[in-house]
């Protein structure tokens, strides 16, 4: 039996009074303290993990001050703070042990806009993109482009001043701030600006604790102006703490303490609202993205196209490349950047160009590609090809793979995985051709894989060296590359934080700045927060404080993962090769990853969050002399014995008294999935929840007993081709409300579908699709199985929604083939999603034995519903390996591309077509939006693919009681507007849960796709 997990973490008996005083303080926000919560903020995209002792989530700026009002008192003097946002910082900056303050999940909101002067108030927690979307219908975009747009938060863009693509017109984020509000350690609201003239001289006489904080950092200004100009870069990227260069102008006598904010990295205050300024979106966009023999010829080409006046130009490398080829990006710029016939692209520099001006536009456009076309015609430069773009929709794809290329280097092959620690350094940009080669020399050196990208117009280079941590001699080479990249820098005239803060590099700055401006930096600290308790050990520390800086050798990931056996970690692969990049945060809720996040706003359960818990659920067992691979072959082969059962009644009734067990906050985070898989195929890592999260609950239930709507959702196979037989008679008994009831109270289930009536049986009554009869399929001739199809039936549509599968028969009969509906055969999906992986491989190699036997025939199969479709394709293959055969069932789709030449084609007429894809499809099937396109478009017909997230049914999930809300929020967020809007007679959808949901949510059913292809042909 698995052992029970008690090894949590207490919480400091100080910080836990604080706390709990806190909680009765009028503090309005959240407070968690559980093992998990605090677990899921310990990592951010850097290598290291510090576990905080709490999170709390503040709703206001009052909030803040009122818990550090409290923490004034001198009772609570000790405890200390530490801001997070989006937690996509890759050098630790949010990361400590104290208390982290997360002010993402509700301080978010819009506050002022005023398009007439381009400004906007928003609370800090706000989201990057989302910003961008609510000012887009004014014609205004907040500049500073990050990779991580879709989660970076503003509050966090503030705090390391970050820049992006473009920076060299528009700036850094420091550049667009125009005031904050701001609480101060001692729970102090200020509000900041440009201060001038007779206001900033008052200011500096006033007694108060503002006018300290002027005084402090007016002196350091002017005492060492020429001391801030040697020491200070001539580089265009920030330097984050702190920016004493441009917090004064001597020549108009103003002072704005904004800039020593921006880039403090929450060493100083809380940044709870900012006024930023906007910029109108350009009118015309040109990308050119120039290829080359060698990711040094782009680097040294890099100079031309920033005097040919672009907006940005972005560099990728070979690696970059080929990770990009393989993931599910590439399927959508890969006709933006086709290889060069006989030519290899080991480079390329995407050069972007934007005006108001159409003239202008087009002239600097044209006179680059003029001289690129004269370039090639000489052999020089390497330059090989080129392609260009000028609509919008191709510039956003081929940025999302460029957003992308952080985390396609974290999914390479192997143990040694590539790792943010000298990834964003910067030189002036005539040096970066020269400093990279240095840079690229000193990595082979060491023998390490590697791949490059970045910003060559601001001379900003992204490399991620690949390492295995959990190895210490490697982490002892991150201390030495570390080193000598800084010294490289150096050398160079750049800096080794060009993009992405200091973090625990910050053990850096005394050496950086020198001892004259460090000791003002540290003035500078001491005004604000003369007890280091605001991210202590960033940046630097009070003038008069003891405490060391945190270093680049503090405890890392890697060192909690060596713990977990090799064997171990190698089997669990999905959830340990998170590195943290925190793609699944996207707020988009039109976006399929992650629902559960989207819907909760909470860490754990996201796949970084679910990852994390069970890489610590792993290491705990380990230190247990716990095996769960092991325990996992004795499940898979032998089941649970009696006295195991007896055991895990015992430990049932032990957990309903409140005993503690990690694995119950785990379970918490795992019941949140809704299986969906977009993990598996969005993520960049390729984190697969789903699967994770099967294997965790089949060992979790070794210990505690099921409840008793598992069973009945793992069984559904079994039970419900009975029910189909009698659904006059099934169907008023569970129309009734004492039966929904009880469903409701006893196992937890709500709003059961109906069996289909008639029967999908009685539908094929009259007609040989129903006849199956292996022995006459054997007997065809070669023509006659090119004009048939087996249809693989699932138990939802088959027995829920039996019309389309009737239909999709009629289809195939309409379109001249001959259709067979295949005995019934158990997918597992089910047993599969609720972690009853011995009964799913007993299903599964059941039914792969009988559909290898009939792909024998060489006949095509096709299934309905995508879940179960592709689970034969997924799932099937981690569960039976090689023993899953070679069989294929194809989507509907699939199979109708095969035979569209045998079919007349037709010119679309009509009114469209709205097609809403199953989750599930459209994320492992990239294509399936163009496909079904491609389809109706053939047979006459107009289809419009509709954005959206999650339906919020996601098989049983919207099924059960405690999931109810939720499901019916999730279709709120991003399916109930286009339902609304549209007539829903024109709306179609593949699956059959999100038909269901639909049905459900909006008293009326939408069709499936090929019911309305029948329409079109009869």
């Amino acid at each position: 039996m698995i052992p029970r997990i008690d090894l949590q973490q207490q919480i400091n008996p100080t910080y836990f009074s604080f706390l709990e005083a806190l909680a009765d303080s009028g503090f309005r926000g959240d407070i968690e303290r559980g093992y998990a919560s605090r677990l899921a903020v310990a990592t951010d995209n850097s290598v290291y993990q510090c576990l905080p002792q709490a999170v709390v989530f503040p709703r206001s700026s009052q909030d803040l001050v009122v818990m550090l009002t409290l923490a004034g008192k001198e009772a609570y003097r000790d405890i200390r703070f530490s801001p997070r946002g989006g937690g996509t910082g890759t050098n630790g900056q949010s990361l400590n042990d104290n208390i982290v303050v997360d002010l993402s999940r509700h301080m978010h909101q819009l506050l002022t806009l005023d398009a007439e002067g381009r400004r906007v108030r928003v609370q800090t927690g706000m989201v990057k993109d989302k910003l961008n979307q609510l000012v887009a219908p004014q014609d205004l975009f907040f500049s500073p482009d990050l990779s991580t747009s879709n989660r970076a938060t503003i509050g966090g863009m503030i705090n390391t001043d970050a820049s992006g693509q473009g920076s060299l017109v528009y700036g850094k984020t420091s550049d667009h701030v125009l005031g904050v509000t701001a609480v101060l350690v001692d729970g102090t609201l200020i509000e900041t600006g440009p201060v001038s003239g007779e206001a900033l001289d008052q200011k500096l006489e006033e007694d108060s604790r503002e006018g300290e904080l002027y005084r402090c950092v007016y002196h350091s200004v002017t005492g060492h102006a020429g001391e801030i100009e040697r020491r200070f870069p001539k580089l265009n990227r920030f330097l984050t703490g702190y920016d004493l260069k441009h917090v004064y102008d001597k020549h108009t006598h103003t002072l704005d303490l904004t800039r020593i904010l921006c880039g403090s990295e929450g060493s100083l205050a809380f940044i709870t609202e900012a006024w930023l300024d906007l910029t109108p979106i350009p009118k015309y966009r040109t990308l050119v993205n120039v290829k080359y023999d060698s990711f040094q010829s782009a680097l040294r080409n890099a100079p031309l196209m920033v005097e040919a006046k672009a907006l940005s130009v972005e560099t990728v490398d070979s690696r970059v490349l080929n990770l990009a080829r393989e993931d599910i990006i590439w399927h959508s710029v890969s006709d933006l950047i086709q290889d060069v016939p006989g030519k290899v692209m080991d480079g390329l520099n995407m050069v972007e160009y934007a005006d108001q001006d159409e003239v202008a536009q087009r002239d600097k456009v044209e006179a680059l590609c003029a001289r690129l076309d004269e370039l090639i015609k000489r052999g020089e430069a390497g330059i090989i090809g080129y392609q260009r773009c000028d609509d919008l929709a191709s510039l956003n794809r081929i940025y999302a793979m460029r957003k992308k290329a952080v985390g396609l280097l974290g999914n390479a092959k192997g143990r040694k995985k590539p790792v943010a620690f000298v990834e964003d350094t910067a030189v002036p940009p005539e040096h970066l051709a020269d400093y990279i080669m240095e840079f690229r020399q000193l990595l082979d050196d060491h023998g390490l894989q590697y791949g490059m990208f970045g910003h060559v117009d601001a001379g900003v280079l992204h490399v991620r060296p690949a390492l295995d941590l959990t190895d210490p001699e490697q982490e002892v080479m991150l201390r030495r590359i570390s080193d000598r990249v800084n010294a490289l820098t150096a050398k160079y005239g750049g800096l080794m934080w060009g993009e992405h803060g200091k973090g625990y590099r910050s053990e850096y700055s005394p050496v950086f700045f020198g001892e004259t401006l460090f000791t003002e930096l540290r003035r500078i600290k001491s005004a604000f927060d003369p007890f280091n308790r605001l991210n202590p050990g960033k940046i630097c520390t009070p003038l008069d404080s003891l405490e060391q800086l945190v270093s680049v050798d503090a405890t890392k990931r890697g060192f909690f993962d060596r713990q977990i056996p090799v064997h171990v970690r190698d089997g669990f692969t999905q959830a340990m090769d998170c590195n943290g990049n925190g793609l699944c945060f996207d707020f988009e809720v039109r976006s399929p990853m992650c629902p559960s996040m989207k819907l909760t706003a909470d860490r754990r359960h996201s796949p970084k969050g679910r990852a994390g818990l069970v890489r610590e659920w792993l290491r705990q067992l380990s230190a247990q002399g716990f095996d769960p691979m092991a325990e996992e072959a004795a499940v898979m082969s032998r089941g649970t014995s009696v006295k195991g059962m007896v055991e895990r009644i015992k430990h049932t009734l032990a957990r309903r008294r409140g005993e503690y067990d990690f694995s119950h906050e785990v379970k918490e985070a795992m019941d949140g999935c809704l299986a969906c898989k977009a993990c598996s195929s969005q993520c960049p890592i390729k984190v697969d929840v789903p699967t994770f999260r099967a294997r965790f609950l089949q060992l979790y239930h070794q210990r505690y007993q099921r409840p008793p709507k598992d069973y009945l959702v793992s069984w559904v196979e079994s039970y419900t081709p009975w029910m189909a037989k009698a659904p006059g008679l099934v169907n008023p008994v569970m129309k009734k409300q004492w039966v929904k009831r009880a469903a409701a109270s006893w196992l937890g289930m709500v709003d059961m579908p109906l069996v289909s009536n008639p029967s999908l049986k009685t539908l094929l009554a009259d007609g040989p699709a129903g006849q199956f009869d292996l022995a006459r399929l054997q007997g065809l001739s070669a023509e006659q199985k090119a004009k048939t199809v087996l249809i693989v039936q699932d138990p939802f549509t088959s027995f829920y929604d039996a019309q389309v599968v009737f239909d999709l028969v009629r289809l195939a009969t309409a379109l001249g083939f001959a259709p067979v509906v295949l005995p019934f055969k158990p997918n597992g999906k089910a047993a599969h999603v609720k972690g009853f992986l011995r009964r799913f491989a007993a299903m599964a190699a059941d039914s792969a034995q009988f559909l290898n036997q009939l792909a024998r025939l060489g006949i095509p199969m096709m299934g309905v519903d995508p879940s179960l479709v592709l689970c034969y394709r997924d799932e099937y293959d981690k569960i039976l390996g090689p023993a899953r055969g070679d069989f294929e069932v194809l989507l509907p789709q699939e199979w109708l591309l095969r035979v569209l030449e045998q079919i007349p084609a037709r010119q679309p007429a009509g009114e469209p077509w709205y097609l809403f894809a199953h989750c599930t499809e459209k994320t492992a099937k990239p294509a399936t939006h163009q496909d079904w396109g491609r389809i109706f478009g053939h047979l006459g017909a107009r289809l419009e693919p509709v954005a959206v997230g999650c339906c919020g049914m996601a098989g049983t999930y919207g099924h059960e009681t405690r999931n109810l809300e939720g499901s019916r929020t999730l279709y709120g967020l991003s399916w109930a507007e286009p339902m609304g809007r549209l007539p829903r007679e024109r709306c179609l959808a593949t699956g059959f849960s999100c038909r269901s949901q639909v049905k459900r949510m909006e008293g009326q059913p939408v069709k499936h796709p090929v019911q309305a292809l029948l329409s079109l042909l009869t």
